[in-house]
């Protein structure tokens, strides 16, 4: 009886140590998908947030004349923004369709939709004066 007393003990001490280890284990992916999630996320804002995090003493670079084509692997994701301002604006969220117009020509000012998110972007504003 004695030695079934401390082999349940052991057990119950083993499955102890491991929740322990799963917890912390699962904890700490959460946390690197976190900063993995902040990365992307800061990397997207671009250079405008590289502007405010830097120093007082760095000196800000000029910006390009001309912007330069943007690669074809990244039309997929100019059609996504293009689609879901227009979506937005159909919706009647016609702020939100002015933002996402926005960023896609300020990602991609090269970019084939630009033209009509310009136009599009035009006419929802006047909507919006309007209301």
């Amino acid at each position: 009886m004695n030695k079934l007393f401390w082999l349940v003990v052991l057990v119950f001490a083993a499955a102890l140590v491991w929740l322990f280890w799963y917890v912390r284990r699962k904890a700490e992916q959460r946390r690197l998908a976190e900063e993995a999630r902040a990365a992307a996320f800061l990397s997207d804002l671009g250079p405008a947030a590289r502007a405010i995090h830097a120093p007082a003493s760095a000196h800000p670079t000029p910006a390009p004349i001309a912007p330069a084509p943007a690669p074809l692997g990244d039309l997929a994701q100019q059609k996504l923004l293009f689609e879901a301002a227009h979506k937005a604006g159909e919706a009647g969220e016609a702020a939100l369709a002015i933002q996402l117009y926005g960023r896609l020509l300020a990602r991609y000012p090269a970019t084939s939709f630009a033209e009509p998110a310009r136009s599009a972007a035009a006419a929802l504003k006047r909507k919006l004066v309007k209301t």
